[in-house]
């Protein structure tokens, strides 16, 4: 990601300035493609993993956001259940990244790209096929 730039949303500065920082649209979308059935989990590195065992969730993990200049890039990295049908998932991931961070920010997203980087077999499928 570039530097931590910061999104001016407001028009009138009357008032002041108001500035998302992108740790808040990451945070947006991850919480957003959680939401779609079919998402099992989304890609972290080690550090978050390492993190999450500790107790803190990071709600971001699997996500990276791009400032550019023609608007905002969002990559998701994400792992699906098993028997659901990948561009069905990935199209509802997309479209609810893109309502949240428009409810939320009034921002509008460039690019919404969808990375499926595996799928999650059911644990509980595989001890019934053990026992069988």
């Amino acid at each position: 990601m570039q530097e931590n730039h910061l999104l001016k949303v407001s028009e009138d500065t009357s008032l002041g300035n108001v500035e998302i920082a992108p740790e808040v649209i990451e945070v947006i979308a991850g919480i957003a493609a959680n939401e779609v059935s079919g998402v099992a989990q989304m890609r972290g590195n080690f550090a978050s993993n390492v993190t999450e065992r500790f107790g803190k969730k990071n709600h971001g993990k699997g996500i990276k956001v791009e400032l550019t200049d023609k608007g905002i890039k969002i990559d998701t990295f994400s792992v699906l259940d098993y028997g659901v049908s990948i561009p069905k998932v990935a199209q509802q991931i997309q479209d609810n990244i893109r309502q949240a961070i428009k409810n939320m920010t009034a921002l509008e997203i460039e690019e919404v790209n969808v990375h499926i980087v595996g799928v999650q077999i059911d644990k509980e499928e595989d001890t019934n096929l053990d026992e069988a």
